[in-house]
């Protein structure tokens, strides 16, 4: 019940981020679709590579896809004002970031892999989406950044990974935790430290 939750929280938010990208760099609509399809299931691909699931299993989820599309119809339907006064890409992101993080490390926990593979598979299930949707929009990965973004993916993998999280409560306490703390590190340009001297 919370992993399908989290995957249909995840597959939205992300549909919605890389839909609204899309729309801010002037795509057409079949370029929204392919680029919101991308962020929305990048991320689960990429971690299916990396932990050794068949890759072909993404397209088992045709109800996600289904949600995915009709989720990037209505952003696309949308006045473009409503977009960009709400500032709906920063937290659509961090919902996508937060579900795809805690659904990674629970996968991960549940096939018995060691914290390092939990904390791995969080941050690439999390961020993998939003860094091929930015790569795919011409734009510098997030998750390149000095700006906080993957640390609070790893974050919740650690947290699983380490046996604190277990039921649906702590899963949604700490799903708002790192949205929270996601929207607060863009307002307050929170930076993980970097080396400019080049």
């Amino acid at each position: 019940m919370i992993w399908e939750l989290l995957n249909i929280i995840g597959t939205i938010a992300f549909a919605v981020s890389g839909a609204i990208i899309a729309m801010e760099e002037d795509y057409d609509i079949l370029g929204v679709c392919v680029l919101g399809l991308t962020t929305a299931f990048g991320g689960g691909a990429v971690r299916n590579l990396l932990i050794g699931i068949p890759i072909e299993t993404i397209w088992t989820q045709g109800h996600l896809f289904e949600i995915a599309f009709f989720a990037i119809l209505i952003v696309f339907l949308l006045p473009s004002i409503v977009i960009k006064y709400w500032k709906f890409e920063i937290i659509f992101d961090a919902v996508g970031l937060a579900a795809f993080a805690i659904q990674g490390a629970n996968y991960a926990v549940s096939i018995g892999a060691p914290l390092i593979v939990a904390i791995v598979a969080a941050t690439m299930t999390g961020a993998g989406g939003g860094m091929i949707r930015d790569v795919f929009a011409g734009r510098k990965p997030m998750i390149f950044r000095s700006e906080i973004y993957a640390l609070w993916a790893a974050l919740a993998g650690l947290a699983i990974g380490l046996g604190w999280v277990r039921g649906s409560y702590s899963t949604f306490i700490l799903l708002t935790a790192i949205v929270f703390f996601r929207i607060l590190s863009v307002h307050f340009k929170w930076n993980l430290p970097h080396n400019n001297r080049i």
